[in-house]
């Protein structure tokens, strides 16, 4: 078989499995996402290697997490946004400072304790930046299909993870800085990048939803409307990681909060929704799986990868949970906004795949990695779906 069209037949593997993983998921009782993620996990190389990743399955994969993360932004309620501003702040800080901590003292413990700035230091802070960040595409997915994305938990948790991703680009170059591998890129120049980003995005954002306003009332309920918001996404993406450092996922969901409060926002979603939710998101939920591999593992790797899971997962719902308990929250929405934080996904994998290439871990360490984004991924929307059972 020509390996140049190779990729059509992995889409099609791809799509069919995800789809019938889906629906199989939703018969037992489980979100149809974790269904598309377990799908990857058979087709990929870990079971029955039909589908190998490529640079191509990557792409759409990106795709399909970039519109997941706009349509989160068109489905934002801005005053729900605003009354969580401040509480979603106070949790991103908890949810990056205690799986910190915890990340140092769990890596320290199976690798040797040593002095503050030392070798073994720096890369038990590095595994603990890695347990510090959130992805939460999946968790948006989960409570998209509950029907709790746009209600204040769901609105805190959305605003949380985001501000998550920018405490964790400082923290991760603070990181590289202890270790000598900065490049001369200083903490100050990343914060200001972040600084001149959001006051950018903000300042054009007022203007390019004047015109899309504008166009919405000019063209109501026509194809030109959701295509032309899409490029604005994809635009906005780009430029973020690109000229910024900062997730192209955050660019998207910024343009989306830009656009919520279009006239035609439903009509936008929706047709955007029928892209993502027929190809682009199974590619990236299934993708997610195909990355999950195991080699060679001694005892010590095991054990660590599994404290490194169990406490990776805990930190989140201690850390995030339990400043949202002080911040007023209930016991159970608190336990919702901790469980829905705990998702790890592109944006661990970015930091560990950064780690890696400087040398500050080892590829031995990926391993524990890709396995948290699975089983996070995989029982995030099965306990976010328990916890609102009753609602």
């Amino acid at each position: 078989m020509d390996d140049g069209i190779r990729y059509l037949l992995d889409l099609a593997i791809i799509l069919f499995a995800a789809k019938l993983f889906g629906i199989a998921g939703k018969k037992v009782g489980i979100p149809e996402v974790v269904g598309e993620i377990l799908a990857g996990l058979v087709v990929g190389s870990t079971v029955l290697g039909f589908v190998k990743e490529s640079d191509f399955l990557s792409k759409m994969a990106e795709i399909g997490v970039i519109m997941l993360m706009f349509e989160a932004g068109l489905g934002t309620n801005l005053k729900e946004l605003k009354k969580s501003g401040l509480k979603a702040t106070l949790i991103a800080c908890a949810g990056v400072l205690v799986p910190i901590i915890l990340g140092v003292v769990i890596f320290m413990s199976f690798y040797g304790f040593d002095a503050f700035g030392s070798d073994r230091f720096n890369k038990g802070l590095f595994i603990g930046t890695i347990m510090s960040a959130t992805s939460v595409s999946i968790t948006v997915a989960a409570l998209k299909e509950l029907g709790k994305l746009n209600d204040t938990v769901g609105t805190t948790i959305v605003s949380a993870a985001i501000i998550d991703d920018v405490i964790g680009i400082i923290v991760l170059t603070l990181v590289i800085g202890l270790s000598g591998e900065s490049d001369g890129i200083s903490v100050t120049s990343i914060l200001l990048k972040v600084v001149i980003f959001f006051t950018i995005a903000i300042g054009t954002g007022f203007f390019v939803f004047r015109g899309m306003k504008w166009l919405d009332q000019k063209f109501t309920h026509q194809r030109r409307i959701p295509i032309i918001s899409l490029c604005y996404c994809f635009a906005l993406a780009y430029v973020s990681e690109t000229f910024f450092n900062i997730a192209d996922i955050t660019g998207a969901y910024v343009a989306g909060v830009v656009l919520c409060n279009l006239a035609d926002r439903d009509y936008i979603e929706s047709r955007i929704d029928i892209s993502s939710y027929m190809i682009f998101a199974p590619v990236f939920f299934a993708g997610i799986g195909l990355k999950t591999t195991f080699g060679a593992m001694d005892m010590r790797l095991v054990l660590f990868s599994i404290s490194f899971v169990a406490v990776a997962l805990i930190g989140k719902v201690v850390g995030c949970g339990g400043c949202a308990k002080a911040l007023g929250f209930d016991n159970k929405d608190s336990l919702r906004i901790g469980v829905g934080m705990m998702n790890r996904g592109e944006v661990a994998l970015i930091t560990a795949q950064k780690g890696l290439a400087i040398g500050l871990i080892s590829s031995d360490f990926f391993t524990p990695v890709i396995i948290l984004i699975l089983v996070s991924s995989v029982i995030t929307p099965i306990l976010l779906k328990r916890l609102y059972a009753d609602s």
